[in-house]
């Protein structure tokens, strides 16, 4: 019996071609075993969004070899992307395949001819080559039973200061429509009821003058079998006077949107190379909010990028306050080689990135509870997905369309199913209970 194992890092991307990959070795004929476990193949796909990434890429292909020093190991995704581009050898990588990005499908061939042989081909791509097609990968039986992410978009024009993917994931690739919508169609022929777009700059999706996302997200709406439609981040450019008015009237559409800030402070997002105004940001907050009643946004910030002030810091935690956000992410900066940032003067000592950061954690729970706090005594309803233990209480759990989520205790089993309820009282700081339901 072949054995495979599989390691994921990084983004919801990565997980998505992670287990597409999977999806290829199990046709192959491998049983896929837990990472923990000796195996005849480990593939790590790795992440370099910051140097610690790329340490624990480094340190899971390490760990690999050690499980079982015979194994084949496969080095895949943007830090073997990059690292490779620098004239990293594949033996340094310790690793005996490796594959970058935009060459996943290519995983079992090269298996293949490194058995046969044991001769290997570096297969990686050319980040600069702007003509570049679209990687088809497809999947349908996500790990996940209930809502399933579909990347629909690779790469990133935007080439932020601080960021590395632009030069591992390449120039914006966009998925054809028929491809997607096949995809979504399996999904919901499978039991999906929840559909999750994802790409590295989803915002990006499309080919001028023909399609746009807010296109394909009219699309799913139409079939019949999804329940709900989420996106996954976006960029605050997006929220137009047209985009707005167009996704309120998709009938599936959760209205939780995820726009990237990192700064509201505009001389901080103009050093960051970021494309909008503070201003800009929160005029596309106030529009997702007139078409919308109460729509979870939430978003990413950095704290302590490069030459930040006390008083920059000061405006990007007003402009927080503002615009009260369902949930912040809050990322210290951390100097990326290989980006303009990284060599910028006014780098920010680690004590003081520390204290910004606690700041903004302590302000976005907060501004967390306080949303979650208005739904209280109102009907959601609730797709449920899993079974949970919280104070030795037994419940099901499961989000609400904003992704709040919910705890239900019932003895029926409600995995995969949607339910309505009223919404009573914590269970925990960021769990609510659900007094009383009935099924969709």
């Amino acid at each position: 019996m072949k054995k495979a194992a599989l390691h994921n890092l990084g983004c919801k991307v990565n997980a998505y071609e992670t287990e597409a990959m999977e999806q290829m070795l199990i046709e192959d004929g491998y049983t896929i075993v837990p990472f923990t476990e000796e195996a005849d193949v480990y593939v790590i796909n790795t992440c370099s969004v910051t140097n610690i990434a790329d340490k624990k890429s480094r340190q899971m292909i390490h760990r690999a070899k050690r499980k079982n020093p015979n194994a084949i190991v496969i080095g895949a995704g943007c830090y073997i992307q990059t690292a490779t581009i620098a004239g990293v050898s594949p033996e340094e990588l310790s690793c005996d395949i490796v594959i970058g990005n935009n060459q996943k499908h290519r995983l079992i061939p090269e298996l293949h001819q490194f058995i046969q042989d044991h001769r290997m081909d570096v297969a990686l791509f050319d980040i600069n080559d702007g003509v570049c097609d679209y990687e088809e990968l497809t999947l349908f039986s996500p790990k996940e039973h209930t809502r399933a992410f579909v990347k629909i978009q690779d790469g990133c024009n935007q080439f932020c200061s601080y960021c590395i993917i632009p030069f591992a994931r390449g120039r914006v690739r966009s998925r054809k429509p028929e491809s997607i919508m096949e995809e979504v169609r399996n999904l919901a022929k499978n039991g999906y009821k929840e559909i999750v777009l994802t790409g590295i700059h989803l915002t990006s999706y499309g080919i001028p003058g023909e399609i746009e996302l807010i296109d394909i997200v009219e699309m799913i709406d139409e079939v019949e079998e999804i329940e709900r439609i989420r996106l996954s981040s976006l960029e605050p450019q997006v929220c137009t006077e047209e985009f707005c008015q167009r996704i309120a009237k998709v009938k599936k559409i959760c209205p939780h949107f995820h726009l990237s800030l990192q700064s509201g402070c505009d001389a901080t997002l103009k050093r960051m190379n970021r494309k909008y105004s503070a201003l800009a940001y929160k005029e596309g907050c106030q529009r997702l909010r007139k078409v919308f009643d109460h729509p979870a946004i939430t978003t990413d910030v950095i704290v302590g990028f490069p030459q930040e002030s006390e008083e920059e810091f000061a405006l990007c935690k007003s402009f927080l306050e503002d615009i009260r956000f369902y949930e912040m992410h809050v990322f210290k900066y951390s100097r990326r080689h290989g980006t303009k940032a990284a060599s910028m003067e006014g780098q920010i000592s680690e004590s003081k990135k520390t204290k910004r950061s606690e700041e903004l954690i302590a302000l976005g729970k907060e501004m967390s509870r306080e949303y979650r706090e208005y739904f209280l005594g109102k009907q959601v309803s609730v797709l449920v997905e899993e079974q949970m233990e919280i104070d030795g209480v037994t419940y099901w759990t499961g989000f609400t369309k904003e992704y709040i989520r919910v705890a239900i205790s019932s003895e029926k089993n409600l995995a995969n199913q949607i339910v309505v309820g009223e919404l009573k009282e914590f269970v925990t700081d960021e769990v609510i209970g659900m007094d009383s339901l009935q099924l969709s």
